[in-house]
């Protein structure tokens, strides 16, 4: 067990060891990950309340430093950044000189990754580790990441990780996982903490904790069992390939088309889009040049669009191909679905467009989401 003094301890361990920690913090109106140097900066008493379109912070009672469920941002922005040089080329009287390659990428300590995000962790080295080629810049981050998760004790208005079958408890992926126990009396919180790997092991035994009672691991377990009970949406997976995939005209995509402004808002704060541009620049002079792999979405018209047009012109047919894609054909790619059940792009869709509502929506009257 660790206390919050042991929580602070833990942060220290991390960066004595050359760690860039990276946790969960208040900014701008939103629980956000950002680099920190204390448990301090940890988001101490807030929590966030969502719903469809709808995210506010609103203050707790107690002194929760994981009292909410998940933010805007993943992993997904530590592992694959929105926007990454991969080369510059300079003229030179030589020639042109190149310098390319994976740079020195620095090791990065995640702290307060949930279960739901490291089933995502896990999605993405399918598609970016899996197979014949690799992603070079990914698996350089992945292999210096030490993941700290915490299981959840407070399910948000859009989770859906039960129906997923990636939480609300961790289960693999994480060095050292904690479990949040609140004092209901005074409010402060304590963390049972347990290590997965023997880098976690080596980390925690250097933490001044001691070892749970039987009372307080099975409080630990009330906390994720109650959670579970608590989840804000459902889908029910059974059949859905056939669902998606064996309707294309139904007319339900043309009603979430009237709706959905194609912001890619979904599939940017979704933790497993991997859908990306590469762009060439260069400056005004011709002397240097930049490419460049930025974040894309297949919701924008140009991300399909090959001699003659766009694949996908219309509104319908970008929502049709995203839904489909990460609830069905996902699977037929890469062996899982694309789909974690976190929520976020429930919460993040400037109009309010539910995932799981639409599911419920394509089985047709009586089907359940």
């Amino acid at each position: 067990m660790l206390t919050e003094d042991g929580l602070e301890a833990l942060v220290g361990a991390l960066l004595r060891r050359g760690y860039r920690v990276i946790g969960p913090t208040v900014r701008e109106g939103a629980i956000v990950l950002d680099e920190i140097s204390s448990a301090a900066e940890l988001p101490v008493g807030w929590t966030a309340e969502q719903e469809a379109g709808s995210y506010r912070l609103r203050r707790r009672a107690d002194r929760a430093r994981f009292g909410w469920a998940v933010g805007p941002h993943s992993a997904k922005r530590l592992l694959f950044p929105p926007s990454e040089r991969l080369l510059s080329v300079r003229r030179s009287r030589g020639g042109l000189v190149v310098h390319g390659g994976v740079a020195q990428m620095p090791p990065q300590a995640l702290l307060g990754a949930r279960p739901c995000d490291l089933a995502a962790i896990a999605v993405q080295d399918r598609v970016l580790l899996g197979g014949a080629w690799a992603d070079p810049a990914y698996q350089a981050r992945r292999e210096r990441l030490f993941v700290v998760a915490v299981n959840c004790g407070e399910a948000g208005g859009t989770c859906f990780c039960v129906s997923m079958g990636t939480g609300p408890a961790a289960t693999a992926g994480f060095d050292l996982v904690l479990t949040e126990l609140i004092d209901p009396d005074r409010g402060q919180p304590s963390y049972l903490i347990r290590a997965g790997t023997p880098a976690g092991q080596e980390v925690l035994a250097e933490l001044a904790g001691r070892a749970a009672t039987p009372a307080e691991v099975e409080a630990a377990a009330e906390v994720v069992a109650r959670t579970a009970q608590s989840m804000g949406r459902r889908l029910d997976t059974a059949g859905l390939h056939q669902v998606l995939t064996g309707q294309p005209e139904h007319p339900r995509w043309q009603e979430v088309a009237t709706r959905c402004l194609t912001c890619a808002n979904c599939t940017l704060v979704c933790p497993t889009c991997f859908c990306h541009t590469v762009e060439d620049t260069s400056d005004l002079s011709g002397e240097h040049a930049e490419r460049w792999r930025r974040w894309d979405s297949c919701f924008t018209l140009d991300f399909s669009y090959v001699h003659g047009g766009s694949v996908r012109p219309s509104v319908r047919a970008r929502y049709r191909q995203w839904l489909t894609h990460k609830l069905a054909t996902w699977i037929d790619q890469f062996g899982t679905s694309g789909c974690v059940g976190c929520g976020r792009c429930i919460t993040w869709c400037p109009v309010g467009i539910d995932i799981t509502e639409e599911v419920r929506a394509l089985r047709g009257p009586g089907g359940s989401a």
